[in-house]
């Protein structure tokens, strides 16, 4: 038997033990099919040739995930195959996101995503994830929900509690511009009707000129284009811990000039939210002796493609279109078919 197939089987057998659910044998026969067509439209809208290319294959490939995902239990599915979008489930296995970038060009990038929760019986409940970054001149001013998101690549979730409630930290990846690049932190929570929100006043540090000026409802490092600015979650600390920034130009105000100086901030968990440590050791490491999981990045600065299912793919190999377009198809197919 291919060694797919092994693996899915595996699988399922795990989750109907543990969870008490089951993919039936023609479901499973119907997802692996959709999951065979998915795959080519899944490179193409990272890979392709030109925008028009990718927009179109991330259209198709949003249809056709929708369609995979109302067959029953399909929450229990890996789409092991599908290695260009980051999927990520929480300690707890109450849901899976999937997110994923689109690129227009070097200067122009959009996420596209969906939460997708875990049901008693197996039925399909998904928020499709819709990315206003273009049209937000504050990314970092409120609590948002899945129609209004802030849009990234996940590519890690800390889980925490306080007063029997909890709380799924998403560290995010944003390509964002041909000069600079962000990473994220937002708190996911679920209110009483089980909807989701993203953001809150879970951040607590001091104001400077390098961080989001308070009240900041979640946490943006931006710098440099490549600088390979570091922002992980260390399990052995139970720290987020991130690079400490310095402007190559002494103008702190242009993010574009921000670069990693050695030494390292992070965030402890204290009392239902993030508090900052100014100075996470007290010795500067040389590159690459963070103690933090893999990165994003290789050592060329570019995603690690073996990452992908992990994490997540940036593509900036295109060439720049000089037509920027309106409103995404993929935005209104997300909205159409969910």
């Amino acid at each position: 038997m291919h060694a797919k197939k092994l693996f899915i089987l595996a699988f399922l057998c795990i989750t109907i033990v543990t969870n008490g659910q089951k993919i039936t044998r023609s479901d499973l026969k119907l997802l692996q099919n959709i999951e065979d067509t998915l795959t080519p439209y899944a490179r193409k809208m990272i890979f392709g040739e030109d925008p028009l290319n990718r927009f179109e294959a991330d259209s198709a490939f949003v249809k056709i995930l929708v369609r995979a995902l109302k067959i029953p239990n399909s929450f229990y599915y890996p789409f092991d195959s599908i290695n260009t979008v980051s999927m990520l489930y929480p300690p707890d296995s109450s849901f899976r996101i999937f997110t994923w970038q689109l690129e227009r060009d070097e200067s122009y990038y959009r996420h596209h995503g969906a939460l997708q929760m875990r049901t008693a019986d197996g039925s399909l409940k998904i928020f499709p994830l819709i990315d206003v970054s273009e049209y937000t001149e504050d990314p970092v001013d409120s609590i948002r929900n899945n129609s209004n998101w802030i849009g990234a690549i996940y590519y890690g979730i800390v889980m925490k509690e306080f007063k029997s409630k909890k709380y799924y930290t998403l560290l995010g990846y944003d390509d964002y511009s041909f000069e600079s690049t962000r990473k994220w932190l937002d708190m996911l929570t679920f209110d009483n009707n089980g909807n989701p929100q993203f953001g809150g006043r879970y951040f607590d540090y001091a104001e400077d000129s390098l961080k989001p000026a308070q009240p900041a409802y979640r946490f943006l490092l931006e710098y440099k284009k490549d600088a390979r600015a570091r922002m992980n979650y260390d399990p052995e600390m139970d720290m987020i811990i991130f690079d400490h920034l310095i402007s190559e130009t002494n103008e702190s105000q242009k993010k574009f000039t921000l670069i990693p100086d050695g030494d390292y901030e992070g965030f402890k968990w204290q009392n239902g939210k993030w508090v900052h440590v100014d100075k996470v050791f007290t010795f500067k490491l040389n590159d690459g002796e963070a103690p933090v999981p893999a990165p994003l990045l290789d050592a060329s600065g570019k995603a690690d493609e073996n990452k992908l299912t992990e994490q997540s793919k940036k593509n900036s190999q295109k060439e720049p279109s000089p037509k920027k377009p309106g409103r995404l198809k993929a935005i209104d197919d997300l909205q159409d078919y969910y």
